[in-house]
């Protein structure tokens, strides 16, 4: 990436947990762009939870509407979207983010990301194959698999920015300190 190159979309991208739907609203306001959550988009369009989706129609299905979503909000423009943590899994969707806007990873640990999603039961990636949830163990393997899968994709992004134990603003002002002279 250049120095002169300018962007009006930023997609925030990291693991479940890692702070995106949180960071991504105020990001948005900071500079002065819009703000969609590409999960909450997509349980909207459906009508139901992302497990359900993944429970009823399964993860091919969901990839599919996420890589349709990203299309239409790539037609707009002053705008932060926070990806789901699996949504560059998808190489025609990974090509169309990279070519459509400024990629930044709210990267975290995996410890940490345990610690954010140890209690949460709305993660169809996170329980076993019937719905239920992991064992800590197991759940910590999980993380720590999928984690490794996907660390290529995130570490590819223009920007990376740890996510850990600081305050939503401190990380805010960290990623706009990092963005804004790549703004449009």
């Amino acid at each position: 990436m250049t120095t002169a190159a300018r962007y009006s979309r930023v997609f925030l991208t990291g693991f479940m947990g890692s702070g995106k739907s949180t960071v991504g609203p105020i990001l948005a306001n900071s500079v002065g762009y819009g703000f969609e959550d590409l999960d909450a988009l997509i349980e909207g369009a459906e009508g139901c939870s992302i497990s359900e989706i993944f429970r009823i129609h399964g993860e091919v299905y969901f990839r599919r509407r996420e890589r349709e979503e990203v299309l239409r909000l790539c037609r707009q423009s002053r705008l932060v979207v926070s990806l789901g943590g699996g949504t560059l899994v998808e190489p025609e969707t990974y090509r169309l983010i990279r070519s459509s806007g400024l990629l930044v990873y709210l990267k975290l640990s995996p410890e940490d990301v345990y610690q954010r999603v140890r209690h949460r039961d709305d993660r169809p990636l996170l329980a076993d194959p019937e719905g239920r949830r992991l064992s800590p163990q197991e759940l910590k393997a999980r993380i720590e698999h999928l984690l490794r899968q996907r660390e290529v994709l995130y570490a590819s992004a223009d920007i990376t920015v740890e996510s850990d134990a600081r305050r939503v603003g401190v990380t805010v002002d960290r990623v706009v300190r990092e963005i804004a002279p790549l703004l449009a």
